[in-house]
């Protein structure tokens, strides 16, 4: 467990916060993570990592000359926010373009690509990479689908290499693109990490063996396996990583991970017998690395990567490069301080007396939306872990208590109800990050916008906007009903709406109970959208979490209109 916490759901900014401190001659904080503290040449490639926390080094650690120009920084397994990545990435552009490079997870693939959209709209060339060298998470035919894990690191260095090489953006992303391809890893874990504050660990090994094919978000292995000593370990590891290798492979950059809590003494052990194995098989080995570079907290595990190398792809992982967790052959580092400018925060116009009563009384019910969150937080966390990551709950909880302080403020400032509902969109999305953190955002925006400033909506015009911002999960998520998400109780609850009538309180009951039908059916369904469907199976028999947050939520807010009359 993680011993040195202060508010849990402080972790992860506490945590940056240190880092930051710990290492200011490489990195400054900008707002949603860090950037380079020197400028890097003008028309140079930036390249811009990230993801959840909890991984480190992984990915604030590989910032520095030689690797990633910043890292966008998430709360503990979940993805950031949207506004994080735009912030960080104009923050690190040099005026060459930007690559935004992450693993292929849905939240992270979701947020990032609409960051993506805004920065190519401000005339920043913005590409995407996903990293996808879990060789458990899909069958070789569907490797583009793979999650990334330890391999982000080894695709992370060639592409900084390449940046910092002089390569344009097209040659930056063609030799990330063949990094990827040509990496492969497989993981293993003793023991399941544990979120801080929390009290018991997301999953557990059974006594005496190992989890094969884990996940670094918390997430369970594909199978579990007697624990047979350090020789069975390493041949299964080796044999899982080259099950795809290359018919004319015979040069390997190696790297063997610890996930946490398995310490050096330990991987040099199992280096010696994998080095032994890859020798064996024909291969040779080029400058190994074993080392922590992606993490998951406190897990007890180890992970192998290999990289099958060409001339360039070795060329690109020598280079030098210098980072806090990272460090290869001598980089000047004597570059100008980067000058980050501080973000303006948005500026609100007051609303008519009457929007701007509708708009408190929105602000009362986002309140009651993070009271629930936060009675619901253990219960949504377990629920999660079954076969996710276990951070619902605590994503719920940030997400809406971003949201509710946002729309209190707004509401204060005498803004309509449009824009009450629209600040507690964008605090949303910011707040939690993450798939849930992204639609229930953009959900909020949507009934914004049905909404207006200058005069308080009727009854029709209320169930029309939450109904465009239940439907507005299905449009930005690409989940269907059936696919086991939140989609399953919103899209009942946007049908049922459309079919009340006009008495809110009446047709808010008659919608929350169609939710919660929904999220009760997804019991019998197999996960078929986001980080659930590697254990699918898994799930099988138990509710989608984010059906369930939003059904609870929706039962709520109906008893408290029945409350109010």
């Amino acid at each position: 467990m993680t011993y040195l916490v202060g508010e849990p759901l402080d972790f992860a900014a506490d945590s940056l916060a240190g880092f930051v401190g710990a290492h200011s001659d490489l990195v400054q904080a900008v707002h949603g993570g860090v950037v380079r503290a020197d400028a890097s040449p003008q028309g140079e490639v930036a390249v811009v990592v990230g993801g959840g926390s909890g991984h480190y080094p992984a990915f604030a650690g590989w910032v520095g000359p030689g690797m990633a120009h910043a890292a966008v920084c998430g709360n503990i397994f979940s993805s950031p926010s949207d506004s994080q990545v735009v912030s960080v990435s104009r923050a690190a552009d040099n005026g060459g373009g930007v690559l935004l490079l992450f693993g292929n997870y849905a939240g992270d693939c979701l947020q990032f690509g609409k960051g993506a959209d805004v920065l190519n709209a401000d005339g920043i060339d913005t590409r995407i990479e996903t990293i996808t060298d879990d060789v458990a998470s899909r069958p070789v035919e569907q490797w583009q689908e793979r999650r990334g894990i330890a391999g982000d690191f080894i695709v992370v260095k060639v592409a900084g290499a390449a940046a910092a090489a002089g390569y344009d953006l097209d040659a930056v992303v063609e030799a990330t693109r063949r990094a990827n391809a040509a990496t492969k890893t497989l993981g293993i874990a003793f023991d399941a990490p544990t979120l801080p504050g929390a009290d018991a660990p997301l999953f557990t090994v059974p006594e005496g063996h190992y989890e094969l094919g884990l996940g670094v978000h918390g997430e369970p292995g594909l199978s579990s396996h007697p624990l047979n000593g350090v020789d069975d370990i390493a041949k299964t590891l080796v044999e899982g990583v080259l099950a795809e290798k290359p018919a004319d492979a015979r040069r390997v950059s190696v790297l063997v991970n610890g996930l946490g809590c398995t310490k050096y003494e330990e991987m040099f052990v199992l280096y010696g017998r994998v080095a032994r194995l890859l020798e064996a098989a024909g291969l040779e080995i080029v400058a190994p690395i074993v080392d922590e570079q992606v993490t998951s907290l406190d897990m007890a595990g180890v992970s192998l990567s290999v990289c099958f190398l060409d001339d360039e792809l070795e060329k690109l992982l020598l280079a030098p490069a210098l980072t806090p967790a990272f460090t290869r052959g001598a980089v000047e580092h004597s570059g100008p301080r980067r000058e980050v400018a501080a973000q303006a925060g948005a500026e609100l116009t007051s609303g008519s007396p009457d929007s701007a009563a509708q708009g408190a009384r929105l602000a009362e019910v986002m309140d009651l939306i993070a009271r629930t969150a936060v009675a619901d937080a253990d219960f949504l966390g377990k629920l999660d872990s079954i076969a996710g990551d276990g951070d619902h709950g605590q994503g719920m909880v940030l997400g809406s208590r971003a949201a509710a302080k946002a729309a209190a403020a707004a509401a204060e400032a005498g803004v309509g109800a449009a824009t009450v509902m629209r600040q507690a969109g964008l605090a949303w999305a910011e707040g939690a990050g993450g798939t849930s953190g992204a639609l229930w955002g953009r959900a909020l925006e949507a009934v914004g916008a049905g909404l207006s400033d200058e005069a308080a909506a009727d009854a029709a015009t209320v169930l029309a906007a939450v109904r465009a911002g239940a439907e507005s999960v299905a449009a930005s998520g690409g989940a269907v009903p059936g696919d086991k998400t939140m989609v399953d109780a919103t899209t009942p609850f946007a049908v049922a709406l459309s079919e009340a009538g006009d008495d809110l309180p009446g047709a808010f009951a008659a919608a929350a109970k169609a939710a919660t039908e929904g999220a009760e059916a997804t019991k019998d369904l197999v996960a078929r959208k986001g980080r659930a469907t590697t254990h699918g199976d898994a799930s099988l028999g138990h509710p989608d979490p984010g059906a369930v947050s939003f059904a609870r939520h929706m039962t709520r807010i109906a008893e408290y209109l029945a409350e109010q009359g």
